[in-house]
């Protein structure tokens, strides 16, 4: 039986319900389809950013029943405010890469439940089973997990109670809210030394702390920091951010266990990721720093499973790459399916 004559006969058996020809690659844009959670599809998607929406174009064009799980569409380049280095584009903002992106998507047959990240992953028989943070449930033959990193959190007092009040993340998002005001960036690497090169447009006075006695930055954002405007304190820790209805002050703690208090009306958090993979930990094999691995097909420890992206162990967490794995990933699947029925 050839690739085209299995989708077609799976098609007769009720596992799709597509009318002929409606995935056709000339389908104007449409909207994306509503998720059935009674049906099993043939490609579950964890994640929309780079990764999962490149899986869902490529397992489109390969004819694979998807359903897309994801919490938000677009992920982390969403918090990027340039783009330099992915082909095709010699600048082009994070918005409007994942514009073009999710307008691509939207041009394939795609079931997504959007707003609601997957909780858990079961194996349930040959199927797999993802139920999401609001409790449902669907079911496919094969999974990629594609569901990215977050932002690292401090820990600290004050920083959950304050956040969106002075509390950041993202100084793609944010730094415009802290025009001509005194702001704390807290981190040494390129998250950090970008939100630098953002806020010395806008903010009055940044306090730039570190928990290393340097900073490890590409050399063009370093020179950045040489700026009057920018106080290094290094090395320090955040010991409790304070304030009643929004940040007034960071306390900083330096190794010699002074604490300095910095008055300061808003504070980015740029101290790294960490991998969106809690929901599949006892049934993939997870590294040391919590990442999915993977092998060069990007097929995880279990059979029917693949993973993509910065939630994987794959090395350089760059745009580009994440995209050429979820490609990758999506392929991945689809030989394991057409393997099914042999």
């Amino acid at each position: 039986m050839s690739e085209l004559e299995f989708f077609l006969d799976d098609k007769k058996s009720g596992s799709a319900t597509e009318t002929p020809g409606a995935r056709k690659n000339s389908c104007p844009a449409a909207s994306l389809k509503p998720a059935d959670g009674k049906k099993i599809y043939d490609l579950a998607i964890i994640g929309a950013g780079p990764a999962g929406m490149t899986a869902a174009v490529y397992a489109s064009r390969k004819m694979l029943d998807t359903i897309l799980i994801t919490k938000d569409i677009g992920g982390q380049p969403l918090l990027t405010s340039k783009i330099e280095n992915y082909m095709g584009y010699q600048y082009i903002s994070g918005k409007a890469l994942i514009e073009k992106f999710d307008e691509q998507v939207r041009k394939f047959p795609i079931a997504v439940v959007e707003n609601d990240g997957a909780a858990d992953l079961k194996k349930d028989g040959d199927k797999f089973c993802v139920t999401t943070e609001s409790g449902k449930t669907f079911r496919a033959k094969s999974a990629v997990i594609a569901s990215g990193k977050r932002s690292k959190e401090l820990g600290v007092s004050g920083e959950k109670r304050l956040l969106g009040r002075g509390v950041a993340y993202c100084s793609t998002c944010d730094a415009p809210l802290f025009a001509g005001k005194d702001v704390v960036v807290v981190g040494g690497g390129n998250s950090a030394l970008t939100a630098v090169a953002d806020l010395l447009k806008i903010a009055r006075k940044i306090y730039l702390v570190n928990n290393l006695a340097d900073l490890q930055g590409d050399p063009v954002l370093l020179g950045k920091t040489e700026s009057p405007a920018v106080e290094k304190i290094l090395p320090a820790t955040v010991a409790e951010i304070h304030g009643k209805d929004s940040v007034e002050a960071v306390s900083v703690k330096t190794p010699d266990g002074k604490i300095r208090r910095i008055m300061a009306q808003g504070i980015f958090i740029e101290i790294g990721l960490e991998p969106n993979s809690a929901f599949a930990r006892g049934l993939v094999d997870i590294n040391f720093a919590g990442e999915i691995k993977v092998d060069c097909r990007s097929r995880a420890s279990v059979e029917g499973i693949f993973a993509a992206g910065d939630v994987t162990d794959v090395p350089e967490k760059q745009i580009i790459i994440a995209a050429g794995e979820g490609a990758k990933a999506s392929l991945g699947a689809y030989r394991y399916l057409v393997g099914l029925k042999k």
